[in-house]
């Protein structure tokens, strides 16, 4: 009980980094969101319901008068597949813990402060409530950059010009670079980029993300133990 709001302040300083471009790309969303007429009370609404910053992109992008409701929830269903196998990489954090503890934390769970917190998990000094901080100061920093670009959107009509579009892709190669463990990585990463490109090129929608996503998970899980009988044999001391 005493060790949680250390560990959430711990978790939130963890995250400054990956907020402030999260904030960067909230605000482009924000400014679409305006251009479609949302208003804060939907903005606010989405964040706090849905927080997946790549399915509420398309959520605004199918945004309208008549809204495609069954179609929406199907393309945000889709993009947000990739959350299983969050969750079952998280699952050694959870042990041991209850179902309600599980569903409070896992909402708040995005891509950024899942990165940061396996990150840590490899130093053995992850929480759960580390987590949990993380995705709170994730959310607000998110939120805040929402309201920012719909509140402002009428000043900013070309977000490209300030490399605002750029943000999302810039964070997520510093996370990427941020998890490189060494060249056991090389292989599964090679895969997850195939499997996208060809499902991107041959699929409809956003399935190249979960078709990257599992590819390069099932990479990783077969690959390492061919890498790790070859260390056991590579440490065996000859005589």
């Amino acid at each position: 009980m005493k060790h949680r709001k250390p560990e959430m302040i711990r978790g939130a300083r963890a995250n400054v980094p990956v907020a402030a471009s999260a904030m960067a790309y909230g605000s482009v969303l924000g400014v679409l969101a305006a251009q479609k007429g949302l208003s804060w009370l939907d903005m606010m609404y989405m964040n706090s319901a849905v927080f997946a910053g790549a399915a509420q992109f398309v959520m605004v992008d199918m945004w309208s008068n008549h809204m495609p409701i069954f179609e929406m929830t199907l393309a945000v269903l889709v993009i947000n597949l990739r959350y299983l196998l969050i969750g079952a990489s998280l699952d050694p954090l959870f042990s041991g813990r209850g179902l309600l503890h599980k569903m409070g934390m896992m909402h708040l769970v995005a891509d950024e402060n899942w990165a940061v917190t396996m990150s840590e998990q490899r130093n053995g000094s992850a929480t759960t409530w580390f987590l949990f901080g993380g995705g709170v100061f994730l959310y607000l920093a998110w939120s805040s950059g929402t309201l920012i670009g719909l509140l402002g959107g009428g000043f900013i009509t070309r977000p490209e010009d300030y490399a605002l579009d750029f943000a999302f892709t810039a964070v997520f190669t510093a996370l990427a670079v941020g998890l490189w463990r060494g060249k056991g990585d090389v292989l599964p990463g090679v895969v997850a980029g195939a499997a996208a490109l060809l499902a991107h090129k041959f699929l409809p929608g956003k399935w190249y993300i979960v078709a990257g996503g599992l590819a390069g998970a099932v990479s990783a899980m077969l690959g390492p133990c061919e890498i790790e009988e070859a260390e056991e044999v590579e440490d065996v001391p000859s005589y």
